[in-house]
């Protein structure tokens, strides 16, 4: 390269998730090859306010914005492509070359700063708009999917409104429909914040009052059986890979927010053991679960597979997984010959042919008569 890239790793956001993305963005921004990259750190805090420089991780982790940490935000002018420092006049513009998303959760993750980046004319890392938003829910997600003939575990959804206005009623379709134990979750949460698991009635109503606080759209899904959780990353645009698989073994009844991240005994087994053929079939659907929910660069995609029967289901797709040290992501693609730097170096190519190939195609039109000017 004849100079660095300026790569903007984004981070923090307005999302339960703001705590997993500064752990996230810290293994990013240390992996990222400083003689390749010259990385601009810019950090959102939990109330939106956008910051940047080789402190903002600090200052995120920290909590509290000093008064004179000037606000940095990408606005969506695609002469700009870049970062706007608002406390110079007038204000500074840092160019951009590409942006590495590691916000995780609402108001990032769910398509909105996609959107932005859009607008802006900014090469991104991962999925557009519409990949993300699908990604982001859970419900709209599991219809897309079964419409492709997906397996997919059953399930019933409602709005919080509706449940408050009639709660009996949804109850009693929830057992009827569905059966005991049953999974309730906010249908556009991550790192499984607001998700329970019910075994009873009284348990059942307590779990959707809970998960009612993250979001006005409530999905309930039978439990599968003898489930094992299994994880596969996906790494590519038109034409995705599949990673090595592997296994979760969390270390309370499911994978909550503590096993994940809290206690530390939650195990990973990688590879994950399963017979050859079970193993092939996992990675097919993986690769068509990416492309029926039209992401590109990266996803992970997540199953629960009966220990018994081998019967599989997609369980979610997550289109900016975790980068942790202990994230299934990154770990996937180690154990199937891709180090953590060289993922981190693909994914930004992937970004910027991607965006090269959109860069292509033409955004007017000339008519034949200018009829539009003589509209009032």
């Amino acid at each position: 390269m004849s100079k660095r890239l300026r790569v903007g790793v984004l981070f923090g956001g307005r999302s339960v998730e703001h705590e997993v993305s500064i752990v996230s963005a810290t293994s990013v921004i240390n992996a990222l090859d400083k003689r390749r990259y010259e990385v601009i750190p810019i950090g959102i805090t939990h109330t939106g306010y956008w910051i940047s420089g080789h402190n903002a991780l600090h200052v995120l982790k920290e909590g509290t914005i000093p008064s004179t940490f000037p606000e940095s935000i990408i606005i969506p002018d695609p002469e700009k492509q870049g970062l706007v420092v608002l406390n110079n006049e007038p204000p500074r513009i840092i160019p951009l070359d590409v942006v590495f998303p590691v916000v995780h959760g609402t108001f990032a993750e769910d398509g909105t700063l996609q959107g932005l980046l859009e607008l802006a004319n900014i090469p991104y890392v991962g999925a557009g708009v519409l990949g993300s938003a699908v990604g982001m829910d859970k419900i709209i997600q599991k219809q897309l999917l079964r419409h492709a003939g997906l397996p997919v575990v059953e399930f019933i959804w409602f709005f919080a409104s509706e449940y408050c206005n009639r709660p009996t009623l949804f109850l009693t379709r929830a057992e009827r429909t569905l059966g005991y134990p049953l999974f309730v979750k906010p249908a556009r949460s991550g790192s499984s914040v607001g998700i329970s698991k019910s075994h009873n009635r009284k348990e059942l109503q307590s779990h959707i009052e809970f998960a009612m606080q993250f979001d006005e759209k409530i999905l309930i899904e039978k439990a599968v059986p003898n489930a094992r959780e299994i994880e596969c990353s996906i790494l590519g645009n038109e034409q995705p890979l599949a990673s090595e698989l592997g296994e979760i073994i969390p270390s309370n009844e499911f994978y909550d927010y503590d096993a994940k991240y809290v206690d530390g005994k939650s195990k990973l087994e990688i590879p994950a053991k399963l017979p050859k053929l079970l193993r092939k079939k996992l990675q097919t659907i993986a690769v068509q679960v990416f492309r029926v929910l039209d992401c590109f660069g990266m996803a992970r995609v997540d199953f629960l597979v009966n220990r018994k029967t081998n019967a599989i289901v997609v369980n979610e797709i997550n289109t900016i997984p975790g980068f942790t040290s202990i994230s299934m992501y990154p770990k996937l693609w180690e154990a199937s010959g891709v180090p953590y730097s060289v993922l981190l170096d693909r994914l930004i190519e992937l970004a910027l042919e991607r965006h090269a190939k959109k860069s292509q195609l033409k955004t007017m039109y000339q008519p034949k008569l200018d009829w539009f000017k003589n509209e009032i």
